[in-house]
C-alpha cells in the first residue's frame, strides 16, 4: 500500500517515542493520535517505569488525546502505532472510536488487529476503525529485534554461572 507523506510524517513521530521507549529499557512502542493534522495524544510503553501492565503506549496516547479534547470519544482522530494492538489496547482503540489505525508492524504473538484476533475489523461492534499496516514496517522490527536481542544476551550473561 502507498501511504501519503503525510502517513510517513505522524508515523515516523511515533517511530522517535518507540525509540525513546526503548533507551528506557521499555519495549519500543510509540503512539501518537492526530487530529485535522495536528498531534493531540502521546505514548510511550511505561510498563517496567510506571510498575502498570496497562501502560501501554495506545493507552497513554488515547488517554492523552482525550484529555486534550475533554471528550471520551475521538470520532475525528487518527491513530499511529508501531507495532499491532494488543488485545486490551484494540478494545481501547475501538471503545474510543479512533477514525483510523496506522500500524507500522504486525505482533505475531498478542496482535489483535488481524494476527491473533481481529477486534478492530470485527462486524459485532457499532464502530468501525479503519485499518491500515505496513508503513515504517521495517523500522518498527528493528527496534522490537535490538530491544529483544539485547534484553536475551543480558539474560544469557545473568545465567551463566562458568
Amino acid at each position: 500500500m502507498i501511504f501519503s507523506e503525510e502517513n510517513y510524517k505522524f508515523m515516523f513521530q511515533a517511530l522517535l517515542l518507540a525509540e525513546q521507549a526503548l533507551h528506557e529499557e521499555e519495549i519500543p512502542i510509540g503512539a501518537i493520535v492526530v487530529k485535522n493534522g495536528k498531534i493531540i495524544g502521546r505514548g510511550f510503553n511505561q510498563v517496567e517505569r510506571l510498575h502498570d501492565a496497562t501502560a501501554h503506549a495506545e493507552i497513554l496516547a488515547l488517554t492523552s488525546a482525550m484529555n486534550h479534547e475533554k471528550d471520551k470519544f475521538l470520532t475525528d482522530c487518527d491513530l499511529y502505532v508501531t507495532v499491532e494492538p494488543c488485545l486490551m489496547c484494540a478494545g481501547a482503540i475501538k471503545l474510543s472510536r479512533i477514525r483510523n489505525l496506522y500500524i507500522g508492524t504486525l505482533e505475531p504473538k498478542f496482535g489483535a488487529c488481524g494476527s491473533v484476533y481481529n477486534v478492530i475489523e470485527d462486524n459485532k461492534y457499532n464502530h468501525k476503525v479503519n485499518l491500515f499496516s505496513g508503513i515504517y514496517e521495517d523500522e518498527s522490527k528493528n527496534l522490537l529485534s535490538e530491544f529483544f536481542n539485547k534484553k536475551r544476551k543480558l539474560n544469557k550473561t545473568t545465567l551463566d554461572f562458568s
